[in-house]
């Protein structure tokens, strides 16, 4: 089970949340055909870097595999997460999300955000809508007295309702002074059913759809995980605290 935080601790992973906010968004700003996914991550290490933080990502090397490479993950197109940022320079029509963690002073926030390269077609814009959304419907489910079911019925319900399929392999998950702690939290689900959820947890909520199908791959890197069919997938998450008074997202800035 996951650690339950107090208000001290939660207001410790609150700073590191918002310099993920400011990382994301202002490499976000710098979205732009020809930039590099490389320069992405320029601009969000050295904003985490100057802010006093660290990344949990670069070096993470979870159950054999090769420790991560970089400090963001950058996934284009039909790059679902764990993306490695690299030469490639973004096209007209690309899609493409900076998913970011930050630990400071021992206390670590996730969020990920899928950005438009410029026009994109309408069925990609609707997908990065729908799936905004769906993060959002799942955070309001995460208060006490429910279950984790619920928040990945919510997702679910969202996603297959207006046509797009949800990845199964990949959760969100607790998070604090470790970057996955203790629970998972998949984006399907039943009502009422998995893991009671209680005030003090802090949990990255963190939906994952795909404009085909739900199936996934894993490129030769041992990293990157693509939609087995090709198609486009977007990425949105945040990193929020459940309280006896609702629920508060740590990474939106403020």
């Amino acid at each position: 089970m996951a650690h339950l935080k107090t208000r001290a601790e939660i207001e410790k992973i609150r700073a590191a949340g918002r310099i993920v906010y400011k990382a994301i968004h202002t490499a976000g700003c710098a979205v732009a055909p020809g930039v590099t996914t490389a320069k992405l991550e320029d601009i969000a290490s050295q904003i985490i870097s100057d802010s006093g933080g660290s990344s949990p990502f670069l070096g993470y090397a979870p159950n054999g595999h090769p420790p991560f490479p970089a400090w963001t993950c950058i996934s284009v197109n039909n790059q679902i997460v764990h993306g490695i940022p690299g030469d490639y320079a973004l096209r007209e029509g690309d899609i493409v999300t900076i998913d970011c963690g930050v630990e400071l002073n021992g206390w670590i926030a996730d969020s990920a955000w899928t950005f438009p390269v410029g026009d994109i077609s309408a069925r990609a814009s609707r997908l990065l809508q729908v799936t905004h959304d769906a993060l959002f419907k799942g955070i309001a489910q995460a208060k006490p007295g429910n279950r984790m079911g619920d928040i990945g019925w919510a997702v679910q319900r969202h996603a297959e309702t207006n046509g797009f399929s949800v990845v199964r392999e990949l959760t969100g998950h607790g998070v604090g002074t470790t970057l996955h702690e203790g629970i998972q939290i998949p984006n399907y689900g039943r009502r009422g059913k998995g893991t009671p959820i209680q005030a003090g947890m802090t949990l990255a909520i963190e939906p994952m759809l795909n404009s085909g199908k739900k199936e996934i791959a894993v490129l030769e890197d041992e990293w990157t995980i693509v939609t087995a069919d090709g198609s486009l997938s977007a990425h949105f998450e945040h990193t929020v605290a459940v309280t006896h008074s609702g629920t508060e997202i740590l990474t939106n800035g403020e």
